[in-house]
């Protein structure tokens, strides 16, 4: 509650302290304490009342009921678990790390399909640095210069007549070291 005094802030101390002792606030928009408090009491003795005067079926009808919500809403929480333990497990088969694979499972099963997608990008990004790194392992170096590989007497027997003739018109001294 703000209290307004006109003029408050030109007044000398003592002045300010005999507005204030002067000073009476509207509380037309409060309820007493003591209406509160009398009000409060008669609702606590009503919800008593009505406790006694319920029936025995009344009583156990409505304990079963705040039973089946609170199984209702344990039963809504595992599934939920389940499918989220589903998900991460599903992710980590793809290849996604744990921490990835949680968040991505959590926002699935929340429908967070903005955060589903940027991880799965970010995801692919990574999945493809990776094998473009792993095939640059894999790949031998080029030979060294323009020279075609030097061809063997066994690998010339295996060849066809218009091959052989091919080599011996392209290769002239190759084909003369195999029939010194």
């Amino acid at each position: 509650m703000k209290i307004h005094i006109e003029n408050y802030e030109n007044m000398s101390t003592e002045e300010k302290l005999a507005a204030l002792e002067a000073y009476e606030p509207d509380m037309s928009g409060y309820v007493s304490k003591a209406t509160f408090d009398k009000t409060a009491s008669e609702a606590a003795s009503y919800k008593k009342q009505l406790r006694e005067k319920m029936s025995e079926d009344e009583a156990k009808a409505a304990k079963e009921a705040e039973e089946r919500t609170a199984l209702l809403a344990r039963v809504e929480e595992l599934e939920r678990e389940r499918a989220v333990n589903g998900y991460i497990n599903s992710y980590l088969a793809l290849g996604y790390d744990e921490k990835t694979a949680k968040a991505s499972a959590e926002a699935l099963a929340s429908g967070d399909m903005e955060t589903v997608f940027a991880n799965q990008k970010s995801f692919a990004a990574n999945l493809e640095k990776a094998l473009r790194a792993e095939m640059l392992k894999q790949t031998p170096p080029p030979p060294a210069g323009d020279a075609e590989p030097e061809m063997k007497k066994a690998d010339f027997a295996k060849l066809s007549l218009a091959e052989k003739q091919r080599f011996a018109a392209e290769n002239p001294e190759a084909y003369s070291e195999f029939y010194k």
